[in-house]
């Protein structure tokens, strides 16, 4: 490995490392510039749950390190977790009713995740090899495909793995901001 690809390894590993927080003070300053209106809120809710769905719906088919996962939203988008995150990301952002805020949140999520998901599919293709490179030469990145990739693999929705990792925090997360920006439309806040 030479110096170039060491530095390029290092600044993913740190915006790997750096995201979640990065990410919750994105969300604070949101909620605290955000403009939200009902007429907003109502067109942004669905979006963002949507978004939520397509997380739990991800969780349950995932076995992190163990497993390809090729079934339910993996037959669409090799990351079905960012996307869900992009959706919420855009339904909060239309939420708030602020044009330079869901700018912000598409340049925070495109800086943050782009690398993320590079550093990832590099780490997927050391663990599953083959298995991998014939998923990826047919599932996209990112933005999902049409139809459903045919892998002859089938795995259902497991709620185990939904508990397992977690992912109700997204939802309470999803939640809490809606409840917040609500109170700003009916001017009830102390933001």
């Amino acid at each position: 490995m030479n110096d170039q690809q060491i530095t390029i390894s290092d600044s993913r590993s740190l915006i790997q490392r750096l995201r979640v927080p990065a990410g919750f003070i994105t969300v604070i300053l949101f909620v605290i510039f955000s403009r939200p209106t009902w007429n907003s809120l109502v067109a942004g809710i669905p979006v963002a749950l949507f978004g939520a769905l397509i997380r739990a719906w991800a969780s349950g088919h995932l076995r992190k390190n163990a497993e390809l996962a090729v079934c339910g939203p993996y037959a669409f988008t090799r990351n079905p977790l960012y996307f869900g995150s992009f959706l919420m990301a855009v339904g909060c952002a239309v939420c708030g009713g602020s044009l330079w805020l869901g700018l912000w949140l598409a340049l925070f999520f495109l800086a943050v995740y782009v690398p993320v998901m590079q550093a990832e599919a590099a780490h997927m293709r050391t663990l599953f090899g083959d298995e991998y490179e014939k998923w990826a030469a047919n599932v996209p990145l990112f933005i999902p495909r049409l139809t459903a990739y045919r892998s002859g693999q089938t795995r259902s929705f497991d709620p185990r793995r939904f508990w397992h990792h977690r992912e109700y925090r997204a939802l309470i997360g999803l939640a809490i901001v809606i409840a917040i920006l609500s109170l700003k439309a009916a001017r009830i806040s102390p933001f």
